[in-house]
């Protein structure tokens, strides 16, 4: 500010598009005034879910109006429910911790698991902090990396299990999402995961046809950006995203103001 003075300066949080969540997927079931001084969930990615809601409203307009569940994964992965465009529910709270597992973060964890780690194992604050945000996820399920590349490439069973378990996570959050919607009409996967690996999309919608998703595997495996057949009732679409151009755009219409 005080090398640019009259430079405008932008914020575009992550969190903004969650801010249209019902209060009952927005909070813990903890008394309300931890509520009310900001422990909630608060959802992360929503530059990324901003991109697709829009970019879905030009490819796609009528199915943009209905309930469609999108799944970010990549080395931070998370998914989320929208209607019309607006956020109803997401995977993460009220840090990016929760949810999915990623890269390296555990996801979705018992808190007595983190009361254990203090009690018995001794651990400090930051060490446990260390562990589930550096050290867990596929990175630390497998003991080999957090690139899910090399994990697809790799022999290892732990590697599978990591891969089995990212998929699992998906699989039951993906029903819950949907429900939140009363049942998805559309699914949608991005990021680098997301958009890239035809074995966890496979693998994510196997057996799903009770939900309406009937998979093209030739489709899902070419990379097409409709991998869904064509009767099926729920549409699959692979969707680049653009965070970066997402905050280009908040900042120019802020910049005119």
């Amino acid at each position: 500010m005080q090398a640019f003075p009259s430079t405008p300066q932008v914020a575009c949080f992550d969190t903004a598009f969650h801010r249209s969540h019902p209060f009952v997927d927005g909070t813990y079931a903890l008394p309300r005034s931890y509520y009310d001084e900001g422990v909630r969930r608060y959802g992360f990615h929503g530059l990324s879910y901003e991109f697709i809601t829009r970019r879905l409203r030009k490819i796609a307009p009528r199915i943009a109006r209905k309930g469609v569940v999108i799944a970010h994964l990549g080395n931070g992965a998370s998914m989320c429910a929208v209607r019309n465009g607006r956020a109803v529910a997401s995977t993460m709270g009220f840090t990016a911790l929760d949810g999915l597992a990623m890269g390296t973060r555990c996801g979705q964890l018992d808190p007595g698991v983190a009361l254990y780690l203090m009690a018995e194992k001794k651990m400090s604050a930051d060490e446990i902090s260390d562990l589930l945000w550096k050290n867990s996820g596929l990175k630390g399920m497998s003991g080999l990396s957090q690139d899910m590349r090399e994990l697809e490439a790799s022999e290892s069973p732990a590697a599978r299990d990591a891969i089995a378990y990212f998929v699992s996570r998906i699989r039951r959050e993906l029903a819950a999402l949907s429900a939140t919607v009363n049942g998805a009409a559309a699914i949608v996967f991005t990021a680098g995961i997301g958009e890239h690996s035809w074995r966890v999309r496979e693998a994510a919608l196997k057996d799903m046809e009770w939900m309406g998703v009937h998979l093209d595997r030739q489709a899902n495996r070419a990379g097409a950006g409709i991998i869904s057949a064509k009767d099926s009732p729920a549409v699959v679409f692979v969707i680049p995203t653009d965070e970066e151009l997402m905050i280009a755009e908040h900042t120019v219409s802020k910049a005119r103001i």
